[in-house]
């Protein structure tokens, strides 16, 4: 039924009669619970004009699958020395914690450029990373939709943004939306798009009914993704060991490389694309959805000796409003070193204890 925005008023009604002494039979609660079906595709629709190319709805739930699989992660030392992923539990499990009173997420993904050049050996950066900073454009786009709905509700109504950075199950999440599943390599496949995509979340505290999950497998028999990665990173499908990740080495990883890391990361700058680029759903073209984001020619043609010669302010200017300024120059330069074999010949003149 629809809630609209009388649904609060009518069950204040309610108690009123039913402490009333002159009414004998108690009103049945209302159960009106989720807004008209007309405001829900409209807001899908709008999403879509936004740019979004899969929009999905889901009620709030503690999500105890995904919690499972990142336990056992930690558990296997998979993740790293990614420790902020072993804090805040309770809020990934349920954004109602996150989020007090959310009870509707709104998942979205939004496409990115597949890389304008050809990888190079002697240094490139992932496709997803030549190109303006997303949690800003997801984050900016996210906002609007928020503003939309609320000029729409005859309600009040309450919601937060999540890209990336928030303790939110992105995927999990996504697929419980019905906008996707999670392929081999761990990444959500989009029917139609690929997984070469940036996912946000919108937590409202409005009741919307939610979509089903799509009965889909979309990898079939196809280990293409596992069988391009080089460092074997990808155990079994959807088993990610991070510590072997070349976008964990490259972006995540804080300290200086060990002589085995450096080695493992070929000619990525920051990033990889090996398994996203092997996936074939990612062989169709997206033109008509991705003038959201233009790649950035002086970081598509960055080689590994122009990121060593880079100064401080240079750098800044070069990466200024890209995800790249999170990465810092020393970072950059520690990436360029390991790429140009410098690393490696770096640690073993510094000795076991990492001293001359």
């Amino acid at each position: 039924m629809v809630v609209g925005g009388d649904s609060w008023r009518i069950n204040q009604l309610i108690n009123i009669f039913n402490n009333n002494w002159r009414f004998r039979q108690p009103f049945l609660p209302v159960t009106m619970d989720y807004v008209a079906p007309a405001l829900k595709e409209s807001v899908r629709q709008k999403a879509l004009e936004l740019g979004f190319h899969a929009v999905g709805f889901a009620s709030v739930r503690p999500l105890s699958a995904a919690m499972e699989r990142l336990r056992n992660m930690i558990a296997e030392g998979r993740h790293g020395e990614m420790a902020y992923l072993e804090s805040g539990m309770n809020e990934r499990q349920d954004p109602s914690m996150l989020f007090p009173g959310a009870k509707t997420v709104i998942s979205v993904a939004l496409p990115w450029p597949e890389r304008p050049k050809p990888y190079e050996p002697l240094g490139t950066i992932s496709s997803h990373a030549v190109i303006p900073d997303y949690h800003r454009t997801v984050g900016r786009i996210l906002q609007e939709l928020l503003d939309y709905i609320r000029s729409k509700s005859i309600v009040p109504v309450g919601g937060m943004v999540c890209v990336d950075s928030a303790r939110v199950f992105e995927k999990a999440w996504a697929e419980a939306a019905g906008t996707g599943r999670t392929g081999k390599n761990t990444l959500l496949i989009v029917p139609g798009a690929g997984s070469r995509h940036f996912l946000g979340e919108l937590l409202l505290d409005l009741a919307i009914e939610p979509d089903e999950p799509l009965e889909w497998d979309p990898c079939g028999s196809c280990t293409a993704c596992i069988e391009s990665c080089p460092t074997g990173a990808l155990k079994d499908a959807g088993r990610l060991d991070a510590r072997r990740c070349i976008s964990y080495l490259t972006i995540e990883l804080k300290r200086e490389f060990n002589e085995q890391e450096a080695a493992m990361t070929e000619g990525w700058l920051y990033g990889c694309d090996r398994c996203t680029d092997a996936c074939p759903y990612n062989q169709m073209k997206l033109t008509d959805t991705l003038s959201v984001f233009t790649p950035l020619e002086t970081l598509v043609t960055l080689t590994a000796m122009d990121a060593l010669q880079l100064t401080g302010s240079v750098f800044r200017k070069l990466f200024a409003g890209t995800t790249g300024m999170r990465l810092g120059l020393r970072r950059l330069k520690r990436n360029a070193r390991a790429v140009l074999g410098k690393e490696r010949d770096l640690n073993k003149e510094k000795g076991p204890k990492g001293h001359k």
